[in-house]
């Protein structure tokens, strides 16, 4: 069971929220915040495996709210659901360490799925907002050129989000053989992160 903590200021969007959620197999509402300082409190006392919250909220913002649980709940992933679509806010919530960023008029199906992909370590972002998140800027020089064909295949799969887990199985290796590709991408490509190495990634391969 996938327990979530809903962060949005409007209590009837929290309850819609809710109701469509908790008709889906395996997700479980067990506790909700109307900001994200109120989500913070909540946190002392409740065990909860994702965090979904609204971007623009008073009190503290959901990119606020995803930089202080990268400090005090590292591991908890955040999905931010949002109306806006600006480059501020797209590239505030990725760089705070959000592990996934969606539309707000995302359908029940595939907000579910994300939140059981992050909750399994994924990261997952609209595509219509993933060229914000991404940036524009190409590079004459090929910077995947330095990687073995076996890094290339992992960078793909953890440029979709895909956990070392499912990698692992994908490609019929050990989580520790992924565990050090991984590690040797993020030395390559000079990423601090697997969030930020998934975006460099996603953006490098155009997948």
């Amino acid at each position: 069971m996938t327990r979530i903590l809903l962060v949005d200021d409007q209590q009837l969007l929290r309850r819609g929220l809710r109701l469509l959620l908790e008709t889906e197999d395996g997700l479980e509402v067990v506790a909700e915040a109307a900001d994200g300082r109120e989500a913070l409190v909540l946190l002392r006392s409740q065990t909860v495996d994702v965090v979904l919250t609204d971007a623009r909220m008073p009190v503290m913002d959901g990119i606020e709210l995803v930089r202080h649980l990268a400090q005090g709940h590292p591991g908890l992933p955040a999905v931010v659901l949002t109306t806006f679509d600006d480059e501020d806010v797209v590239t505030g919530a990725m760089s705070a360490g959000a592990a996934g960023f969606l539309l707000k008029d995302v359908s029940t199906d595939r907000l579910a799925e994300a939140l059981r992909e992050v909750a399994a370590g994924g990261l997952v972002i609209d595509p219509r907002v993933a060229r914000l998140a991404l940036g524009h800027g190409t590079s004459r020089e090929d910077p995947l050129a330095v990687l073995t064909r076996t890094e290339r295949l992992v960078a793909e799969r953890v440029a979709q989000g895909a956990t070392n887990g499912e990698i692992a199985e994908a490609m019929h290796l050990s989580e520790g053989t992924v565990k050090n590709h991984v590690s040797a991408l993020l030395r390559k490509l000079e990423q601090r992160d697997r969030t930020g190495l998934a975006l460099t990634l996603y953006r490098l391969l155009q997948i």
